[in-house]
C-alpha cells in the first residue's frame, strides 16, 4: 500500500511531512505561494517559493492519480473482475503509466478483431495452441470453422486465434514495464531527411542522419528533431541500438520478441505450433506493443523536453524581470525604424507620458540634422536624463544618431541605453495600451514602452504576455498551457518579491499581486483615481470586493510610501505590527528614526520578539526590514558598451573581443547580443576552464559579459562565440549543436530584432537644461 500523499511528497522534496501537510492546509485555504513563501515561514518550516511550487505541482498530479484510482477499480469491480491481487497491483500503482497498463485489458475499447474471434468461439483454439505446442494449427482450426461469423477456413480461424493472443500479449502490464524498461535503457532516436526535401530542410541539415539515445537526449535536440518532423522535413523513429548498423542486424527474433516469448513460455522446439506462436509473437511485438510503445516514449520524450525547455524559459524571464531599474529619471525612448522613421517618445520619472513625435534619420529621407536638432530639443525642454534605445531594425544607426547629439551637446550628460524590444508590439497594439493611450499612434505606444521598460522592466513587461517576450527556448513548440502557467507563476514571485507601490502601480501589475486578480487591480485603480492616493494600507479595505482574505494574502506587498505609518512602505505584513511596537518601546525610539539604524537593532535579541504567532523568521525577517526599509532585491544597474564600427555580422572578425549582454540561456549555452542585430552563441563548453553541466550556473539574461569572437559564418549567420579568453580562433568550442530553428530571437512583436540589449545604467541627472537650445 502506497504512503500518504503529504508522505510521498516529503520524500521527493527532502522535506518533513509536517512541513508538506503545513503547506497544503494554506494551499488548500487559498494562500498564494509568494504569502506562504514569505509570511509562514513557522508553518511550513520555512519552505521557499521552489518548493512549493513544486509542491503545488505534485500535490496536483497526485491528487489526481488517487482520482484516476478510484474511476479505475469501480470500473474493474462493476465488470466483476476485481479481484485482490489486482486490486493491490492497483492500490500500488506509483504513477499513472502504471495505473493505465494495469486497466488495459479491462478498458472499455471498440470492437476489436480479437473481440469479433472470441464471439465466434475461437479462444479455447488460440489458449489451446499456446498451451500445447505439440497440436497441429491447421488440424485444430478445422474444429473452429463458423462461416456465418466470417470464419469459413482454418486460415481465417488461425487469424481470429493470433489476434486473440496478440491483444492478450499486449495487454500484459507486467510484460510492458519490462519492454518499456528495455527500450529506455537500449531505445535510440533516429532522425533521417524525408526524401526530397534535401533542399527546403536545409536548416536541419544536421539532423538528416542523426541518432542519439532516448534516454541521454537533451531538451534541445530533442525538440529541433520533433520541430523537423512536424515540418515535414524529418522522419523520426525509435529503434533499439541493435538495429543502428542494418546491414550487421542478425537474423531471427529480437531481444524485444524473446522477452515476450519468455514470458509466455514460447520455445522453438520444432513442435507443430512452434513456428505459428513464433509470429505470433513477432507480430504482436511489430503491430501492437512497438507502435504502442514508440509512441509513448515518444511522447514522454516531448515531455520531458518540454519541462526543460519550459524551466529554462522561466529562468531566464525570471532574470529578465529582475533585472536593474534605471530608476525615476526623464527617460526617452526610441523605436528605431527607416522607411517608417524613428517614434520619440518622453516619459517623466513616474513614467507618465509628455510628449512625442517621429524623426527620419536614415534612408529614404536621411533628415540626419532635423533628427539631432528635434532630439536636443526635446531633451532640453523635459530635462531627458536617459534615452532608451530599442534593439532592432536600425538600432546602431539610431544609436550613432544619439552618440552625435551627446558630441555636440555634451552639457546635456545624456546617457544612451539599448535595450529590448522584445514584445514591445504586442504591448503597444494591447487593449491595455489602447485604453491607457486611447489618442497615440501604435509606433508611439511601443516607444513609451521602451522608454518604462528601461525605468523599471518589472512593472513594465508584466504588461506583455510573457511569451511574447522572447527569452525561450523553442517556445512554440511546447505545450501553452504549461508555458502560460509556469510564466505566469515565474511573473507573480517576481512581482512580489520585489512588492508594489499601490499609488502607482498599473492594473496589470497590480493584478499579480498576491491574492488579487484583474478585478480587484481595477477596483483599486479606480479608488485611487476618485480618491486620491491611498495614505495606509488599513485604507485598503474600502475598496469594493476587497476583504479581509485578500487583504491578508496581499497587503505585505503593496507598499503606501510617504503615508501616515512609516511602516506602510516596508515589506513587513500589517499583522505583524505589534512585534514592531514592542521594538519600539524597548527602544524608546520613534519608528521613524527606528528604520535604518541598523546599530540600534543589532543590539536587541529578536527571539525576545516571538510569540505562538510570530515564530524566529518571522521576527528576523522583521529586523532585516528595518535595517534596510525597502530594500529592492534587484541588483546593481550596469551597462554594456557595444564596440564602434562593429554593427553587422559582416563587421566581426575572428580574435575580437567584445562586450555584450546575454539574452538567452539555454541547456547548450548562452546567447549573448553583441550589438550585430543577430545574437553570438558561447558554446556551454566555452563558458568557462572547468566543466559546465548547467549554463545558468555561470551566466544569466541580462548579465554583461566580455566574448571573443571565433567564428563567423556568415552565409548561416551564425557567430560563434566564447568566453575563455585563451580561445583560439579555429581552435576553441565553436559547436552549434542546435539547428537554426533553436537560435536567435523568437520573438513574434517585432520584425527582426536582436534578442535583448540590457539596459545600462544611468549617467549623472542633468545639471541644467540647454541654454543655447532654449535660446
Amino acid at each position: 500500500m502506497l504512503a500518504p500523499i503529504e508522505h510521498r511528497i516529503a520524500l521527493e522534496l527532502g522535506v518533513r511531512p509536517a512541513q508538506v501537510i503545513a503547506a497544503i492546509t494554506l494551499l488548500d485555504e487559498g494562500a498564494t505561494v509568494p504569502f506562504i513563501a514569505r509570511y509562514r515561514k513557522e508553518v511550513t518550516g520555512e519552505l521557499d517559493d521552489t518548493q512549493l511550487r513544486n509542491l503545488e505541482e505534485r500535490l496536483t498530479y497526485l491528487r489526481d492519480l488517487e482520482e484516476r484510482r478510484s474511476a479505475v477499480l469501480a470500473s474493474i469491480e462493476e465488470q466483476g473482475k476485481l479481484t485482490p491481487e489486482l486490486k493491490a497491483e492497483i492500490d500500488d500503482a506509483e504513477t499513472k503509466q502504471r495505473l493505465e497498463d494495469l486497466y488495459l485489458p479491462y478498458k472499455q475499447k471498440r470492437r476489436t478483431k480479437a473481440q469479433i474471434a472470441r464471439e465466434a468461439g475461437i479462444e479455447p483454439l488460440a489458449l489451446s495452441l499456446l498451451e500445447d505446442p505439440n497440436l497441429t494449427p491447421d488440424d485444430e482450426a478445422e474444429k473452429f470453422l463458423n462461416a456465418e461469423a466470417g470464419f469459413a477456413d482454418a486460415k481465417a480461424v488461425l487469424d481470429g486465434a493470433r489476434q486473440i493472443l496478440m491483444e492478450k500479449f499486449a495487454e500484459d502490464a507486467e510484460l510492458l514495464r519490462q519492454l518499456r524498461e528495455y527500450l529506455n535503457e537500449h531505445g535510440h532516436v533516429r532522425s533521417t531527411v524525408v526524401e526530397g526535401k534535401e533542399t527546403e530542410g536545409a536548416k536541419f541539415r544536421d539532423w538528416f542522419d542523426f541518432a542519439e539515445a532516448i534516454a541521454t537526449m537533451p531538451s534541445h535536440r530533442a525538440l529541433a528533431l520533433l520541430r523537423g518532423r512536424n515540418e515535414g522535413m524529418l522522419n523520426v523513429s525509435l529503434v533499439l541500438d541493435s538495429e543502428l548498423d542494418e546491414e550487421n542486424i542478425k537474423p531471427g527474433p529480437g531481444p524485444c520478441e524473446q522477452r515476450i516469448a519468455v514470458r509466455f513460455g514460447i520455445k522453438d522446439q520444432k513442435r507443430p505450433a512452434d513456428k505459428w506462436l513464433a509470429d505470433t509473437v513477432r507480430w504482436t511485438w511489430k503491430v501492437k506493443v512497438y507502435t504502442h510503445l514508440e509512441l509513448e516514449l515518444m511522447n514522454e520524450l516531448r515531455e520531458r523536453a518540454e519541462e526543460e525547455a519550459i524551466r529554462v524559459f522561466g529562468r531566464n524571464l525570471k532574470d529578465l524581470l529582475l533585472a536593474a531599474p534605471a530608476g525615476q529619471h526623464v527617460t526617452m525612448g526610441i523605436d528605431p525604424g527607416i522607411r517608417t522613421g524613428c517614434k520619440l517618445a518622453i516619459v517623466d520619472a513616474t513614467g507618465k507620458f509628455l510628449d512625442s513625435a517621429t524623426i527620419y534619420p536614415h534612408e529614404p529621407r536621411c533628415d540626419w540634422d532635423g533628427s539631432l536638432a528635434t532630439i536636443a530639443r526635446l531633451a532640453a525642454k523635459y530635462q531627458v536624463t536617459l534615452v532608451a534605445i530599442g534593439n532592432g531594425t536600425a538600432s546602431r544607426e539610431t544609436d550613432k544618431l544619439v552618440q552625435d547629439v551627446m558630441k555636440r551637446y555634451p552639457e546635456a550628460r545624456l546617457t544612451k541605453i539599448v535595450v529590448s524590444e522584445a514584445g514591445a508590439s504586442v504591448y503597444s497594439a494591447s487593449e491595455f495600451a489602447a485604453k491607457e493611450f486611447p489618442d497615440l499612434d501604435v509606433s508611439i505606444r511601443g516607444a513609451v514602452s521602451i522608454a518604462r521598460r528601461l525605468q523599471d522592466p518589472l512593472a513594465e513587461l508584466v504588461k506583455i504576455d510573457p511569451k511574447s517576450i522572447g527569452v525561450g527556448q523553442y517556445q512554440h513548440d511546447v505545450s501553452q498551457t504549461k508555458l502560460a502557467r509556469n510564466l505566469d507563476a515565474v511573473v507573480e514571485d517576481c512581482v512580489n518579491a520585489v512588492g508594489v507601490d499601490v499609488n502607482t502601480a498599473s492594473i496589470p501589475l497590480l493584478t499579480r499581486i498576491s491574492g488579487l486578480n484583474a478585478g480587484l487591480a481595477t477596483n483599486i485603480v479606480s479608488y485611487r483615481d476618485a480618491n486620491g492616493a491611498f495614505r495606509s494600507r488599513d485604507a485598503l479595505k474600502k475598496v469594493p470586493r476587497l476583504g479581509d482574505k485578500t487583504f491578508e494574502q496581499a497587503a505585505g506587498f503593496l507598499r503606501v510610501p510617504n503615508g501616515d505609518n512609516p511602516l506602510d512602505s516596508s515589506s513587513v505584513h500589517p499583522e505583524a505590527y505589534p512585534v514592531i511596537e514592542k521594538i519600539i518601546v524597548d527602544l524608546n525610539k520613534p519608528i521613524k528614526e527606528i528604520l535604518g539604524d541598523s546599530r540600534a537593532l543589532k543590539g536587541l535579541n529578536p527571539s525576545k520578539y516571538t510569540d505562538e504567532r510570530f515564530g524566529l523568521p518571522t521576527v528576523q525577517d522583521i529586523f532585516k526590514e528595518l535595517e534596510k526599509p525597502g530594500r529592492d532585491p534587484r541588483p546593481e544597474f550596469k551597462t554594456a558598451t557595444f564596440a564602434d564600427g562593429v554593427e553587422k555580422v559582416g563587421d566581426l572578425r575572428p580574435g575580437m573581443i567584445l562586450e555584450g549582454v546575454v539574452t538567452n540561456v539555454a541547456a547548450f549555452g548562452a546567447f549573448v547580443d553583441i550589438g550585430v542585430h543577430q545574437d553570438g552563441l558561447v558554446h556551454v563548453s566555452a563558458l568557462s576552464n572547468t566543466f559546465v553541466k548547467d549554463p545558468h550556473t555561470i551566466v544569466k539574461a541580462g548579465q554583461i559579459v566580455k566574448v571573443k569572437v571565433l567564428e563567423v559564418d556568415l552565409q548561416r549567420q551564425r557567430i560563434a562565440l566564447t568566453m575563455r579568453m585563451g580561445d583560439e580562433p579555429g581552435k576553441g568550442s565553436s559547436r552549434h549543436d542546435s539547428p537554426p530553428a533553436a537560435r536567435g530571437n523568437h520573438n513574434p512583436g517585432r520584425a527582426a530584432p536582436r534578442s535583448s540589449g540590457a539596459p545600462a545604467p544611468a549617467g549623472n541627472a542633468m545639471a541644467s537644461a540647454f541654454a543655447k537650445l532654449k535660446r
